[in-house]
């Protein structure tokens, strides 16, 4: 699909199971967080009764943001690239690197729109890449 001359340059989509985040802290702990998310995003997710659909969202969104710029996850862009914090109305923002900001201005996109959502069991994430 040619999107050339338009105003959306990438879209990504994941659907990602809460127990699975769930389990790889449980057996993972600290160093599964610290691998997958950011700092912030732990802070934020980790003072909340259940943290686990928030961070299972965010994973979602991080999987997403990959589809959308098109590298998938690896040496181009990592898990850490992209946090998801909440904005003044408590919208999802993203927190781009240096290479997530490298892969936008590569992409010739100037923002990266999500949106999230999640049940006690399934989160998903949604990534627009826009000029």
């Amino acid at each position: 699909m040619n999107l050339e001359g338009g105003n959306v340059l990438g879209v990504g989509v994941d659907l990602t199971e809460v127990d699975r985040i769930r389990s790889a802290h449980v057996k993972h702990g600290a160093a599964f967080l610290d691998k997958v998310f950011t700092p912030a995003e732990q802070k934020l997710c980790l003072a909340k009764a259940d943290p686990y659909p928030s961070l299972a969202a965010r994973f979602a969104a991080k999987e997403a943001a990959s589809k959308a710029f098109g590298t998938g996850i690896g040496a181009d862009f990592a898990l850490t690239s992209v946090g998801v914090l909440n904005g003044p109305e408590g919208e999802p923002v993203a927190e781009l690197d240096e290479k997530a900001r490298a892969l936008l201005a590569a992409r010739g996109a100037t923002r990266l729109l999500l949106s999230l959502t999640h049940t006690d069991t399934l989160a998903q994430a949604f990534v627009v890449l826009v000029r």
